[in-house]
């Protein structure tokens, strides 16, 4: 794809960025002296950051890479991935968004572990934990995959290799950094990727012509269908809505951003609007890849390479290096994101309910202690399931089975029974997690059993253990007042 000498001015610009990334991260690190600052930006983070990290989080490799590759090869019918998300977020705000920010102030909440230790006691601690890890390392391997990619074509590294770089840079830029750094360089990270997103996007739109053109063309191939977002199956919908969909109510990442924001009124805010961005950004991507299939007539014999391709045949060189720095800045901002928040589940979950005596400075070193873990377990699920889409489907398919019921239930009912909460908590995610390890048996997706599986039975055990336990769960709905 570049000859020698492209390749060795994109490795050093590569090697220089993250110079300046890992650099920043250090920098801020030093100012960063307590549990809070570390895992919530100290609570304190204004609207314009708090837009940006959310859509930097938000858009990651999965979504620039695996939503252009899927719009090339299975047509507009991708874009319901973007009304499961979009919608599901709205709804966020509209019944979440206040509850979460008053329980965080009154609890001094850091993770969603700690509301469901609050509602279902402290044994609920580490189902949570684990369903949070799942999928947030499933997500941040994702992103190794995604910088593995990059390096493969740039610098024609193998993806072994690559994946190892990626996991080495982005844990250590994390370990030093912390929320406040994942905040501050999401703010770069995410006006980058935003500016070159749409940049690329008028380019191929100009480049594609009329819909009418790319119609004929898809009708030649026998895939005029593909131009409609109702080529796809309706259980392929569901399973966007109760995956990638879902997954935005029990989304760690969001919660700790909003807890992270200095008021209620900016974290709203600053949510909805970063909604309409990352939404906007997705809908773009899938119609890059589908626009580059029938508009520019593009043959890419691997479509996963197909923002490489793009970028390689309508940009100049010093615009192909612009659009690189670009994705680098989309994988990069999501991955320090989710490294924050698994690390945060395991630390505030786990650690923090067994330790004595504990302190800010012994709990910032537990933090970056976590990390590495994290980034260890991240490593594998990379290395096992190198498939951005299909990874992302995956992890948050574990995390829907093991905690959307008993958090939007525990929310909003209180006859849920902390025995209910926890056991359906481990059976949502055992299930889920057998089911996908037998290999999606009669075809079914794992979330189509595991989320069932947590809602039946958080109905019938709460009503079988109805009685004194209902008077021991917390007043949710105090914190409206």
């Amino acid at each position: 794809m570049f000859n020698e000498q492209e390749k060795l001015i994109l490795g050093v610009i590569v090697f220089i960025y993250f110079i300046f990334l890992f650099g920043l991260s250090v920098y801020i690190g030093r100012k960063v002296k307590t549990y809070d600052d570390y895992n919530v930006a100290g609570r304190s983070v204004s609207i314009f950051p708090l837009i940006l990290t959310f859509v930097g989080t938000a858009i990651g490799g999965s979504i620039l890479l695996g939503y252009m590759t899927n719009g090339y090869i299975l047509g507009m019918g991708q874009q319901w991935m973007n009304v499961a998300v979009g919608g599901m977020s709205v709804l966020f705000i509209l019944f979440l968004t206040k509850r979460i920010r008053m329980l965080g102030e009154k609890h001094n909440m850091v993770t969603i572990g700690d509301f469901t230790a609050m509602r279902y006691g402290e044994g609920a601690r580490i189902p949570t934990a684990i369903s949070m890890l799942v999928a947030y390392c499933a997500i941040t391997g994702m992103q190794f995959v995604a910088i593995a990619t990059i390096l493969n074509l740039t610098l024609g590294m193998s993806m072994t290799s690559g994946i190892l770089i990626g996991w080495i840079l982005l844990t250590l830029k994390t370990y030093f950094g912390g929320m406040e750094a994942v905040i501050i360089q999401d703010a770069i990270h995410g006006t980058i990727q935003t500016l070159g997103i749409f940049a690329l996007f008028v380019v191929v739109l100009v480049l594609a012509g009329d819909w009418g053109s790319m119609a004929s063309y898809a009708e030649s191939m026998g895939e005029g269908s593909h131009l409609s977002i109702f080529s796809i199956a309706p259980a392929e919908v569901f399973v966007f809505m109760l995956t990638v969909g879902a997954y935005q109510f029990v989304r760690q990442d969001v919660w700790q951003r909003v807890w992270a924001a200095k008021d209620l009124k900016t974290s709203n805010n600053g949510y909805l609007i970063s909604i309409v961005l990352s939404t906007a950004i997705g809908v773009v991507c899938v119609a890059i890849g589908v626009m580059s299939k029938y508009g520019m007539q593009m043959d890419i014999a691997n479509p996963s390479l197909i923002y490489y391709e793009i970028i390689g045949q309508v940009l100049p060189f010093p615009l192909v290096i612009v659009m690189l720095i670009a994705l680098l800045a989309t994988v990069i901002s999501t991955a320090d994101s989710f490294f924050i928040s698994a690390a945060s589940s395991i630390v505030n979950d786990i650690i923090k309910p067994k330790a004595k005596n504990f302190n800010d400075e012994k709990m910032l070193k537990y933090s970056k202690l976590c990390v590495v873990i994290v980034s260890f377990i991240s490593l594998f699920l990379a290395l096992y399931i190198p498939k951005l889409v299909t990874l992302w489907i995956t992890g948050t398919a574990m995390l829907v089975s093991g905690l959307l019921a008993p958090v939007l239930l525990g929310m909003f009912w209180k006859g849920a029974t902390r025995q209910a909460g926890i056991i359906s908590m481990w059976l949502g995610l055992s299930v889920a997690t057998a089911w996908q390890l037998m290999g999606h048996p009669l075809g079914w997706h794992p979330v189509f059993i595991g989320l069932p599986v947590s809602i039946v039975t958080l109905v019938i055990v709460s009503f079988l253990t109805k009685g004194p336990e209902v008077e021991a769960v917390p007043e949710v709905d105090s914190i409206a007042e």
